[in-house]
């Protein structure tokens, strides 16, 4: 194989090989797009609470606006946050994210789960007959009666049991009735039970419509301050007297609640486009003013129980990232994915391009230096040799190099080099003495690719 034809092999096994190259790097990218583990879900699930309650309400509003981003959310209703969190810890359980109090669970406990943040507070609200006064301070009163505290799966049970172990009540002095908080309300006004303790939102119907009932008393925590420093889960709130009914001046006076974070959690593997969604949805629904919180207070950027993950602590110092605000979350999600595997790729084949052009020119022109090289070194010869010495050798070897020339193919942009060197060759031919062209008359014109 002669030099020139070796040269031609050599460029055809690179343009195969970054042809091959080429097509392994977009099968690559086809096969990272299309991993279902890295692309987000059309629909989750999420668990909320007693038809009817705080977090099925707030449930139904997440759906509606989640809905308008093309995300469908399936609501699971349960007895409360232990089921919630239960369902959470649970990955067969399909559920993804829940409302949860403080109090509820550690990070060693649900090492699985993280939270987005604080999204509401829910004041606990204990409610009593009038007709059995008594200490409402260390809720003495409790004793022997029958006091309504959800399902033995709800929040309001976990949170009244925490309550009473802090007031130094033992839980088996009274009778703990499983109600639901409309269920609850209907029983107190009959007089069919003593006391309910509702966890809830002020919005909830139960709690507005005991809190303006005459023959009912809102219970008041007088020792507030006590209970946050032995339980820092708890915050303190006042209830403004007249809120309820100011015709009837319902509360008759400022009631001192204690109130519990709400927190949005998720379970940790969930996909961050989906908790992206979630926060958005959250800023809308929880920003806005309320009787127990200014606007803007929530979402936080508390991880209470739980850490915050590292999607939230993103959003609440970024926002949402850029190409999620302007397009459907799944397609921002594809063209990340492109981008992250394409830079990479970019990276390396814009220095390439650039040198690809600087490889061939070199190749072009080495196929005309080398022919120059040997014309040189064959010129050496003939000034070394003495005067009267034999020079057919030199003309034999001559007239190859002629004809490797004239077979030499190049771009039109290089055989200005080419016929350059054919008139050197002439030159070198001229000093020898030789009659141009005598051994190679039938080669035929120079080609020139």
């Amino acid at each position: 194989m002669t030099p020139d034809r070796a040269t031609r092999h050599a460029t055809r096994l690179k343009v195969t090989a970054l042809t091959a190259l080429a097509i392994a790097a977009l099968g690559w990218v086809g096969w990272v797009i299309g991993r279902h583990d890295r692309l987000p879900p059309r629909a989750i699930v999420m668990a909320t609470g007693p038809e009817g309650g705080a977090y099925a309400e707030l449930g139904a509003r997440y759906r509606e606006i989640l809905a308008r981003k093309g995300l469908e959310v399936r609501l699971r209703a349960t007895e409360g946050d232990r089921e919630n969190l239960a369902l959470l810890r649970e990955p067969r359980s399909g559920a993804s994210v829940t409302f949860l109090q403080s109090g509820m669970t550690t990070a060693e406990a649900s090492p699985d789960l993280a939270s987005l943040g604080a999204v509401s507070l829910q004041p606990i609200w204990v409610f009593r007959r009038v007709a059995g006064t008594g200490n409402g301070v260390a809720f003495q009163w409790l004793k022997g009666k029958r006091l309504a505290a959800g399902g033995e799966a709800s929040g309001t049970r976990a949170a009244t049991l925490r309550l009473l172990a802090l007031a130094g009540v033992d839980p088996r002095s009274l009778e703990l009735v499983p109600l639901s908080p409309a269920a609850a309300a209907d029983a107190l006004l009959r007089g069919e039970i003593d006391g309910a303790a509702l966890v809830a939102s002020w919005d909830a119907p139960a709690v507005r419509r005991l809190v303006a009932a005459p023959a009912v008393e809102l219970v008041g925590f007088l020792r507030a301050d006590a209970f946050v420093a032995l339980d820092p889960s708890l915050d303190k709130m006042v209830l403004p007297m007249g809120v309820g009914d100011m015709a009837l001046n319902r509360p008759p006076h400022d009631v001192t609640l204690l109130a519990l974070k709400v927190s949005l959690v998720v379970r940790e593997d969930l996909h961050p486009a989906i908790q992206y969604l979630l926060l958005e949805a959250a800023s809308e629904i929880h920003s806005g003013p309320g009787i127990f919180r200014k606007a803007g207070q929530f979402p936080a950027a508390e991880g209470l129980d739980l850490p915050l993950s590292g999607d939230a602590r993103h959003f609440y110092k970024s926002g949402r990232p850029l190409l999620q605000r302007y397009l459907p979350y799944w397609v921002a999600v594809l063209v990340e994915r492109l981008l992250l595997v394409l830079l990479p790729i970019v990276g390396v084949l814009v220095p390439l391009v650039r040198l690809v052009p600087v490889v061939y020119s070199n190749v072009m022109q080495r196929r005309i230096i080398r022919l120059y090289g040997e014309l040189k070194l064959l010129e050496a010869d003939l000034e070394s040799r003495d005067p009267g010495m034999g020079t057919g050798d030199l003309t034999e070897r001559l007239d190859a190099l002629e004809l490797r020339a004239r077979h030499v193919h190049v771009p039109l942009r290089y055989s200005q080099m080419l016929y350059t060197l054919k008139q050197h060759i002439e030159m070198v031919r001229a000093r020898l003495g030789v009659t141009p062209g005598r051994a190679i008359g039938s080669a035929g014109p120079t080609p020139v690719g």
